[in-house]
Order: C-alpha cells, then structure tokens, then sequence
C-alpha cells in the first residue's frame, strides 16, 4: 500500500597514597550484571574499604602513640610550663622507641609509596613525605646517640598524624565521589523467579539465567535480566539506569532493562541478554574505560605535579642552605624549614584536582544517561560550535503521525472524519494506517473491507461507504482537489490522505514523521548557547524544509545519502566550526566518526555504538544540551581545583620557606602538612559539587 513517495528512513597519575589508589579510586564496577556482585566486583570495592580502614587504623594507633612523645618532648614541656616535670633516666630511649613505632607503622605507607615512585621513575609526594620523615627521624635518631643538636621527633610525630588523617579523609572522599558507579553495582537483584515448564515458580541466582529463560517480576521488585515483556502489564521506574524520571509503561513486547524496577503489575519477562551483553554490565564497562582514560587536562596536571615534585625538591635543599647558611641559623630551624618546604609542597591536591572531577562527571552522566565513551571527546564537547543532527528518529520520532485535518465537507467534523478514516485504515499494516488509527479514540466495526492495492481501504462505517486514499486515486478518478490548505500540506511533503464518505470527497489527513516536542526547545537552548543547529537527512527536501522551519533551525542538508553524510560534516567543519553529530548510530556511523563529537542517540538497550563519542540512553535531543553543559561545567571544576592546587603552592611553599619570618610568621611541619591536607580535601569537595 503505497500511499504517495513519502521517503521514511526509518589514568590518570599515580600520586595517590599507594600505587593501587588511582586504579581503586576508578574501579568501583564489575563487567556484568552478575559479575558486579561476583568476586572481581567485590574485590575492589572490599579493597578500597580495607585501605580506607587500614589508613584510620594506622593513624588511631599513631595518635595514641604521639600523646607519651609530645609528654616527653623538652620543647612542649617548656611551652607547656612543666619543663622537667616528666623526665626519667634513659627517657630520651623511650622517646626514641616510641618514634620509631610511628615512623614504621604510621609511615609505612609514605616509605613503601617512594621506593614504588622511584622504581617507576615518577618521583611524587610519596617521595617529598618519605623523604621529609626520614631526615627528620635519621637526625633526631643520632642526637640520642650523642650527635650535637635537638631531637625533632614530636614534630615527626605529628607531621605523620596529619599526612595520615589527611589520607584517610581524602580516600572517602574518593569513595563518595564514585560511590554511584557503586550504586549501579547493587541494582541487580540476588536472585530471580524463573517460570518453569510446567508453570512453576523456582527462585533461582542470577548467574544460572540463560537466553531465552523466563522469569516473573512482581510488583515493587528489581528487573533480574534485560529482556522482553511477554505476559502482563505495569509501569517500571529506569530513573537510576537512564536519567527517565517518569515511570515508562511496560506492555506485551516492550523492552525492560535489568536492574530497573517493577512498578504496580506483575509481569512474565523472557530474557534475551545476560552477562557482560546486559546493559548494565555495558554502561558499568563505559564508565570504567572513562574513568580510566586520560584527558588533556590531565596530562597537564600530570607535568605541572612532575615539575612541583622537583620545585619542592630543589627548595628544600635551597631552604635548608640558605638558613644555615648566609643567615647563621642551626641545623634544626633548618632542617624545620625544609621538612616544611617539602610536605606542604606535595602535588597531592594537584594530582587529585582533575581524576576526582573525572569520576564525578562520568558517574553524574551515567546517572542521567549520557554514556561517555571517549573522555577526550566529550572535553571537546565544551568547544562545539555546530551541532548536526539527523531527522529521523532523532528529531523526529520515526514513525507517522497526524499534523493537520483539512475539512472539504462542512456537513462532517473533525473527529467524525477521523474516526471513520482509522475504522478503515485499521484493518491494515501500512505505517501511514498505523498513525491515522493511533490518534483516534473509539473505532466503528467495519463491514466489506477492501484493500485498494497500491491506493488505500475501503469498508462500510455506520451505513456509509468510506474510502481512504491516496492523491494518485484521485487523479486515476479524475477528482479535482482545489483547496490552498492541502496544496501548502503537500508543499511540506507531508503524506496526504483523502477521505471519500458515499462517493463525496470529505477531507484530507496529513501526516509526517512526527517531530519529537523536545526538540524545539533543544535547538532554542543550543542556539542560546551560542552553537548553530542544523540537520542533515536522506529525505526529500519539502520535509526537510518543514522540520527546519518547525524546529527553528539555522540550516539543512536534504537528500543526502548515508554514505555522503560524512562528507557534509567535512563541509561544516571547512568553515572552520568544531562540529557534533548526533544521530542514530548505525547508518550515521561513518558521520559520527568524522564529526569533532560523534553522539549516538537513542541507543536504548544497544549502548555499544563504535563510532560515538557519547552515547545517549534516551531519544531525547535535550541530552545533546545536557552534554555540552556537563562537558563545560567538568571543564569549569577542573580549572578551579587546578587554580586552587596551583595558587595555594604560590603561597604557601615561601612560607614553609620562612620568607616572613622576620614578620613573625612561621610554619612547622605539623601545620604545613595540616594546610596541604586541607587544601586536598577542598579539591575532593569542590570536585562533588559538580551538577548538570
């Protein structure tokens, strides 16, 4: 049934406080929906928790040590007011013993973390602590034993305490920032109700599903596998899986995702993926590659904390000459100020200023459906300056749908023409049938249908003859249309219908690919926000006109094949425009792949599209805004943890240095190392404050 020729195309650096930390602060996810929950999964979260533990265990055993240390120490004594007050033959022993527990226990994750730098060649802040520790342990350990000088080891105390408090507060704060990836990890459900042969219900675990099992879902309970409804009906909550808020109705044939939640009805799903093929296991597999990617502003961070590694190395030394040097201090204020100089100059606030921006973004985005693929190109996002888009099914919806009645009878309404066409058209398969009954209400038994092949139906409704027909009918019967309306309708190259009610022509339907609503007000943002919208399609250039004007955008290319579409996004980009793509992802793959930001949209279930940068869960041309406002906001949060990281270095290493000591002014160990683990945890905070 050919109604006219409508055409319907259907790393980041190791810096962190042990090497495995950059790999356990992105792997929070599993491979599969099961997996997830099995040994790999649960390996890294229980590994990332028991170094969390072992760094609060570590420092509680420290602090307690340090209390008997700061008692015997002759320098708080004095500043307490009981010098002498706790002295004992043989007491500087015990101050010894006692450091040397801090300094091997409390410090053994600093002195394990240099020789790992340095075997790696990429000496870091384990280097400037282990470094700092040791010279002040090794100097103070010789003054018992008789070397010239005063002991430092309350100073090496506390400066253990809070390098280990800061530690421990920087990796929770790593944990929340991807605790969502962790969240996706507990979606699935620990077992299913498998429909047997015979109809009985077993419950049985996830891992033993297979293709083409079925499983009940009741009311309240999780999705077990991907699959398809095939009994029941009921409405399922996909918010945590694809950033949908409204619950997404669920019939015979649709399609449900593991892990989302059944709302109100039961239903009998067969399952037809599992494993690392779910959609979950692939969205958790996104977002670990995206985690795990290195971006430019990385790879900045990356040199710029290797440059302050060696800065705070030669300022140390500089630091610790210059005092005992051409200002005639001792030994110990310089050492002071050096082991200062060298702590508050560690590049941990910088080595963390952009992995925690990354882990909150790529979770933030899964969490609302934006899938990153490609860390480099969704940074590049925030520079695009055209975003192209295909029409079908990106824009539009795909599939027909009515847009205007023309009333050539005043003796018929709308919704009477209406009714009796679709009571017609509903005994046929033809898409443009489908979208003429889907917008009607209640239909009218029919009797004698025929199908007038190639031209449309006839039946008769309520005692009258109705014909539904195509423009090529009339013109075979000689039957003149002389209404502006219908002319301008098929100018748009929309499909026009006639209706004949007894012989009498009644009306036209006008149907197209219906424009999706979102898109109107998609286009509006991104023209707001400065970036031209276009389209570029395979249809004719009449419809292309039409969803152009509709939609408000700048420009479009008509009648492009699939195979010439790449060669457009050349086009664009030779006016010297960093240019997105957004389409399907299958026919516009080639497209995608040539375009500065290839976008798939509306991928659904199928989240493994090769050629996108992006992928978007939902056929909603508004996550294509979501994406470039994402994409400037982690760009925004990068600069400011790197401005802050940078900037607080400025400062704070010539104070460590004593610059303003004749100000008064003077940093110890302890507050150094206080101040740099303060300025970590402002980038850790300032980094979850990331929103769409």
């Amino acid at each position: 049934m050919d109604y006219n020729q409508h055409e319907h195309h259907v790393g980041q650096p190791e810096t962190d406080s042990a090497k495995d930390m950059p790999s356990e602060r992105q792997q929070h996810s599993g491979h599969s929906g099961h997996e997830m929950r099995g040994t790999e999964g649960m390996s890294r979260r229980d590994h990332h928790a028991m170094m969390i533990a072992d760094f609060r265990r570590r420092f509680w055993v420290s602090i307690i040590l340090t209390m008997p240390i700061l008692a015997l120490s002759p320098v708080i004594q004095s500043f307490l007011g009981f010098e002498g007050r706790i002295s004992f033959s043989g007491d500087t022993y015990v101050l010894l013993a006692l450091s040397s527990a801090v300094y091997f226990y409390g410090g053994w994750p600093f002195l394990k973390g240099i020789f790992e730098e340095l075997k790696a060649k990429t000496p870091a802040m384990m280097t400037l602590i282990a470094l700092a520790i040791t010279v002040a342990y090794a100097y103070s350990s010789a003054v018992v034993f008789g070397l010239a000088g005063d002991i430092f080891f309350w100073e090496l105390a506390t400066l253990i305490d809070v390098m280990l408090l800061g530690h421990w507060l920087e990796m929770r704060s790593i944990a929340a920032a991807s605790s969502a990836m962790e969240e996706l990890a507990r979606l699935m459900p620990a077992e299913a109700h498998m429909v047997m042969p015979d109809g009985s219900i077993h419950d049985v675990p996830l891992d033993s599903l297979s293709v083409g099992d079925r499983v009940l879902v009741k009311p309240g309970e999780k999705v077990p596998a991907d699959g398809t409804v095939v009994n029941g009906e009921t409405s399922v909550n996909e918010a945590m899986l694809t950033g949908e808020s409204q619950p997404v109705v669920k019939q015979t044939g649709a399609k449900v995702i593991g892990g989302s939640v059944n709302g109100e009805g039961s239903i009998t799903v067969e399952v037809k993926r599992t494993g690392a093929d779910s959609y979950l296991a692939q969205v958790t597999e996104l977002v670990r590659t995206a985690q795990e990617s290195k971006s430019r502003t990385q790879n900045l961070a990356d040199r710029a904390a290797l440059v302050l590694t060696v800065v705070a190395l030669g300022a140390g030394g500089i630091t610790l000459f210059v005092w005992i040097g051409p200002l005639g201090k001792d030994f110990v204020f310089g050492l002071a100020r050096m082991v200062t100089v060298m702590v508050i100059a560690c590049p941990h606030a910088l080595g963390l200023a952009v992995p925690l921006v990354v882990a909150v973004s790529t979770s933030l985005s899964a969490r609302h459906g934006l899938l990153i693929k490609n860390r480099d190109g969704f940074e590049q996002a925030r520079n695009i300056q055209a975003v192209l888009f295909d029409k079908t099914g990106t824009l539009t919806q795909g599939k027909f749908g009515i847009t205007d009645i023309v009333i050539l009878d005043n003796g018929i309404s709308r919704d009477d023409l209406l009714q009796y066409a679709a009571s017609v058209e509903v005994h046929s398969e033809h898409p443009i049938a489908k979208g003429i009954v889907a917008s009607a209400g209640k239909l009218l038994p029919v009797e004698g249908f025929k199908s007038i092949p190639g031209k449309g139906a006839q039946g008769r409704v309520s005692g009258k003859e109705v014909m539904a027909v195509s423009p090529g009918y009339l013109k075979e019967n000689n039957i003149h249309v002389d209404d502006g309306k219908v002319t301008e309708l098929t100018g748009q190259g929309k499909t026009v219908i006639f209706v004949l009610i007894d012989g009498k022509l009644s009306g036209a339907i006008a149907l197209a690919d219906i424009i999706r609503p979102e898109s109107k007000q998609a286009i509006s943002e991104l023209k707001a926000m400065g970036i031209k919208c276009m389209m570029i399609t395979g249809d004719n250039r009449q419809v292309a006109k039409w969803v152009a004007e509709e939609t408000g955008l700048d420009e479009y290319f008509a009648e492009v094949l699939p195979e010439k579409k790449a060669a457009k996004i050349k086009e664009v980009q030779s006016r010297g425009l960093k240019v997105a793509m957004t389409g399907d992802g299958v026919n516009d793959a080639p497209a995608l792949a040539q375009a500065d930001v290839g976008i798939a949209i509306g991928a659904g279930t199928d989240v493994a599209v090769a050629a996108a940068d992006i992928v978007l869960v939902r056929s909603n041309p508004l996550d294509v805004v979501s994406v470039i406002k994402l994409s400037r906001a982690t760009y925004a949060k990068m600069l400011q943890n790197l401005a802050w990281a940078t900037g607080y270095n400025v400062i704070a290493i010539p104070l460590a240095a004593g610059v303003a000591y004749s100000a008064g002014i003077l940093l110890d160990p302890a507050l150094g190392a206080a101040l740099m683990a303060a300025s970590t945890i402002i980038v850790a905070i300032n980094a979850r404050f990331l929103r769409i």
